[in-house]
């Protein structure tokens, strides 16, 4: 699928890094280093602006080893980049940690998920069918 993007940063474009890859890493282009203290958060600009089909998303996700080494994740779990939205895409950041962690331009901040997606037609009903889970919730499976 062929995605028109502007890149108005000072970065290569996203691209992924093996043929299995399922997301491409986005790269921070801020001009001043960025200090997200604990709990703290902050959205850092990539430069970054795309068109995305209609039944297409982009999701913006963490990167599992900035969450794991340093307690840096995507502050809204999944970011979701809908097809009508044409401004520059932008990490929202948090620190999860104990630490003081420094976003430097060029530092390697997110991944791009490209994703299919269907709007659904939500249709009022008295009651659902039942299934073998039901209404069984968290933990209903013993996990």
């Amino acid at each position: 699928m062929k995605i028109e993007i502007i890149n108005r940063s000072d970065h290569p474009l996203p691209s992924y890094a093996t043929t299995g890859a399922a997301g491409m890493d986005l790269v921070a282009n801020n001009e001043e280093p960025i200090l997200l203290e604990p709990l703290m958060r902050a959205i850092i600009p990539t430069g970054l602006y795309i068109a995305l089909p209609e039944g297409v998303e982009a999701q913006v996700r963490a990167r599992s080893g900035m969450a794991y080494k340093h307690g840096i994740t995507v502050a809204n779990g999944v970011g979701t980049i809908d097809c009508d939205y044409r401004g520059e895409i932008g990490v929202i950041l948090v620190n999860l940690s104990k630490e003081d962690y420094t976003v430097n331009k060029g530092d390697r901040i997110a991944q791009l998920v490209i994703a299919r997606v269907e709007q659904g037609e939500l249709v009022e009903v008295e009651e659902l069918s039942q299934t073998h889970r039901s209404d069984g919730g968290f933990g209903h499976t013993g996990y």
